[in-house]
């Protein structure tokens, strides 16, 4: 354990990523236990990373266009304003970069030396970690167990009955090529089979309700909050989804399932695979059929 009075971390996201950091977080609030630590990310994962038990308080910086001048003086002033001791920079990105040479070069801070592109951006991480000589022994063994909460009220509240099987459709808006197709054929070859079967759906994606069997949520009123989601996950019996931030809920919460990943990204650099948790990827995501999905389903 060291000191250090008051710490920033910038991790902007994506949400996957966030998730996935959850035991480098943790390992540097062991190693400095009595700083004030504060996380500068992006405000949609504000009520998602105010809950997290290694993050003190929250800095908004939703990555504006450096163009946004009076919007970037602000973000200036109120960093210099903090008088933080140390900047642990986790995000690695030519943002942040900027954000060190023009708003905090006389700070101390903390980015990963090496410049040969790492395994993994989690591995990327550790070995930041390793770098500035912060022990790690978490963070590879992220555990979002903080983000379930009331399980059971979550469960009373919706039209849910276990035992059942989650099923994630979607994806990023902007990376559509991830979504496996054939999700309401599984939907309802799932329910043929005996299973219950809840469909996590996101604001932009419920529009793939009406195709799909079992519950899904059919109005944005409807949609289940971070710590519905992560209840909803840990109850389940199993969880089948896409290259996505809740697939990454699932495996960080310890629970079985399956990853599915076509040719666009890579399950090694994904880091999702742990535990019970495993990943099946194919050249052509349209190729895979639902039997090759219902093959991998442990007796339930």
């Amino acid at each position: 354990m060291t000191q250090a009075g008051k710490l920033l971390l910038i991790k902007h996201g994506a949400f996957g990523d966030l998730i996935q950091a959850d035991g480098i977080f943790r390992d540097i609030r062991q190693y400095f236990r009595q700083a004030e630590i504060v996380l500068l990310t992006m405000s949609r994962y504000e009520s998602l990373m105010q809950r997290s038990p290694y993050i003190d308080r929250i800095i908004i910086d939703d990555r504006l266009p450096l163009s946004h001048l009076k919007q970037q003086w602000r973000l200036r002033k109120q960093l210099i304003h903090e008088q933080f001791n140390l900047i642990i920079d986790l995000q690695n990105s030519d943002r942040s970069a900027l954000y060190q040479r023009f708003f905090l070069p006389k700070l101390r801070w903390i980015s990963r030396r090496t410049k040969a592109a790492p395994e993994s951006g989690l591995k990327g991480l550790v070995q930041l970690l390793t770098e500035s000589d912060i022990p790690h022994h978490y963070a590879l063994s992220p555990n979002v167990s903080w983000m379930v909460e009331k399980t059971s009220e979550t469960l009373s509240k919706y039209p849910i009955n276990k035992p059942y099987i989650a099923l994630i459709p979607g994806s990023s808006a902007q990376h559509k090529e991830k979504r496996w197709p054939y999700y309401p054929a599984l939907s309802k070859a799932l329910i043929e089979l005996g299973y219950g079967v809840v469909n996590i759906l996101g604001p932009d994606e419920l529009d793939m309700a009406a195709k799909l069997s079992g519950y899904s949520p059919n109005s944005k009123d409807d949609l289940f909050n971070w710590f519905e989601l992560a209840g909803i996950l840990k109850e389940a019996s199993y969880i089948i989804g896409n290259d996505t931030g809740p697939s990454h809920i699932a495996s960080c919460l310890g629970r079985p399932g399956l990853a599915l990943f076509g040719p666009t990204t890579s399950v090694s650099r994904s880091e999702i695979e742990r535990g019970q948790f495993q990943a099946l990827q194919v050249n052509d995501l349209h190729q895979l059929s639902v039997d090759r999905v219902l093959s991998y389903l442990p007796r339930i």
